[in-house]
């Protein structure tokens, strides 16, 4: 998943495995009992978001022995934003105590960027655009290890060891 699909699987895991009934983004329920992604919180109060989106390219963090930092070979990489929401760090520890892995950060940790669920073939979701940054010869890591794994998935190979 990508922005929208970043914060949907986040929705997803937080109602079907932390059993958070009814959680949602506050950008499609702003009544949600559990608001598991929300506005950054420096946007909460702002009356008119005019030009308020993350927008441009912001450098994220990666974690060692992830599927991410395999797919990516790099502690830091710079990628492209466009969105308002964000994780709900009220959310952080539930969403990483059922099995969650928040493999990408902002660099002040304040901000969630690629999540990915260990115990799947391939379930990897990032906040930022990769595909603004691909290229037909370069694709952005994200795309190439999902289409690789869709390929090696087909051809029975197992999943990649990290």
């Amino acid at each position: 998943g990508i922005c929208f699909g970043f914060q949907l699987a986040v929705v997803e895991f937080a109602r079907n495995i932390c059993g958070l009934k009814g959680a949602n983004s506050t950008e499609l329920d702003p009544d949600t009992p559990h608001p598991v992604i929300d506005l950054m919180p420096e946007q909460r109060n702002v009356k008119y978001k005019g030009a308020t989106m993350r927008l441009g390219g912001h450098e994220v963090v990666i974690k060692e022995g992830t599927l991410a930092y395999k797919l990516y070979n790099s502690r830091k990489i710079v990628e492209r934003h466009r969105h308002r929401w964000e994780v709900n760090p009220k959310y952080w520890k539930v969403l990483e105590d059922n099995g969650l892995i928040f493999s990408g950060s902002s660099p002040d940790g304040r901000r969630k960027e690629i999540l990915e669920l260990p115990d799947k073939y391939f379930f990897f979701a990032s906040q930022f655009h990769g595909e603004f940054k691909s290229r037909p010869g370069r694709p952005d890591p994200e795309y190439y290890g999902f289409v690789k794994s869709c390929l090696d998935r087909k051809l029975g190979k197992p999943r990649p060891e990290l």
